[in-house]
């Protein structure tokens, strides 16, 4: 990989995809590896709400934080603010792979702040993700099914993406995301 500018891998796909697991088992394979690094957002949601680490903060401290420049990238979605701390840029500078939770409605905001990007897009069968969120037991099922109406599998624009359907097993889209990562490290 370069050492004059790493890459910024952001990781999208609707609900119910299985993003942060898939996230948590490639950053499990790449432990110990200093040149790949995955991102802790700031989130305004409750510390133990979801499957993702990340720094829970009030709306008026992250909005206190985005004043003061903390976010290399930012956005909101479903009632809540996302974070990228700006520390990410130093990594990335640093030459490394730099691995981040985002959204598809935020891309742009990506592409403006990371000329570096490559999008994985990870997504499942429409009937594949209503039975993932119907077991969360957030939604209704009526919820549901309007979620996914409204929501398109594919990425909007010209990105560099590498699309993963978890459909299938586990240990498959595990494959795929770490073989994904795997082929930017050598970039």
């Amino acid at each position: 990989m370069s050492d004059t500018a790493g890459i910024m891998a952001v990781v999208v796909g609707p609900s119910g995809a299985g993003k942060d697991t898939l996230m948590n088992l490639a950053a499990r394979h790449f432990a110990g590896r200093p040149d790949v690094r995955f991102v802790r957002r700031v989130i305004t949601r409750e510390g133990d709400a979801g499957n993702e680490d990340h720094k829970s903060v009030s709306d008026a401290d992250f909005d206190a934080l985005q004043r003061a420049g903390a976010f290399a990238v930012s956005w909101e979605a479903h009632g809540l603010k996302y974070g990228i701390p700006v520390a990410v840029r130093d990594e990335l500078a640093g030459g490394h792979l730099v691995i981040a939770n985002g959204s598809r409605s935020a891309l742009h905001r990506f592409q403006s702040a990371f000329p570096r990007l490559k999008v994985i897009n990870v997504t499942a069968r429409r009937e594949v993700l209503a039975e993932r969120l119907m077991a969360r037991g957030r939604e209704s099922r009526e919820d549901v099914l309007k979620r996914l109406e409204r929501s398109s599998l594919t990425v909007q624009g010209s990105y560099d993406v590498a699309d993963i359907d978890n459909s299938g097993t586990l240990e498959e889209a595990e494959r795929a995301i770490i073989s994904v990562l795997e082929a930017l490290i050598s970039k």
